[in-house]
């Protein structure tokens, strides 16, 4: 799992709208990624559209915004289509990426364990460092909190 100063781990994932994003191929720009657990659940959606409504801004920063799930890549493109998401969703299937920042976590609800994705945000600089981690991320006022981050610089 990185800190804040590390080297973000590299990675190469598909992407909706086609293609594969790897990590080292966007330095020179800030990136900001977001881990959620599932496709088209209530939490997830909502973050999804607030990233989604805010992408101007953070394209205005200089500042590349991905979704990160283990969702395959056609549950990411239904769910794209259907609430009109303008930011890219990478489908991290086998996990790795999910592992490598420690987002898959032990997770209980309604008195079950279970494996899933802490939801958790990743700012890294173009330098290709991590400079803030949001870890459990509760949706409301997020966004807004990492656009500001941003602008603290």
């Amino acid at each position: 799992m990185p800190d804040v100063n590390d080297l973000a781990p590299d990675f190469a994932l598909p992407c909706t709208g086609g293609g594969t994003i790897r990590l080292s191929e966007l330095r020179g720009q800030t990136v900001v990624l977001f881990f959620y657990p599932r496709d088209d659940t209530p939490g997830c959606t909502k973050e999804s559209i607030g990233f989604s409504d805010a992408h101007h801004a953070f394209s205005d920063a200089g500042t590349a915004v991905f979704g990160i799930s283990k969702d395959s890549l056609s549950s990411h493109d239904k769910f794209a289509a259907k609430h009109g998401l303008g930011v890219p969703l990478l489908s991290d299937e086998n996990g790795q990426t999910c592992e490598d920042y420690g987002v898959w976590k032990e997770k209980k609800m309604y008195g079950k364990t279970f494996m899933g994705i802490e939801r958790t945000t990743v700012l890294i600089d173009p330098d290709g460092q991590v400079s803030h981690i949001w870890r459990k991320v509760k949706v409301p006022g997020h966004v807004d909190e990492v656009l500001a981050t941003l602008k603290q610089g």
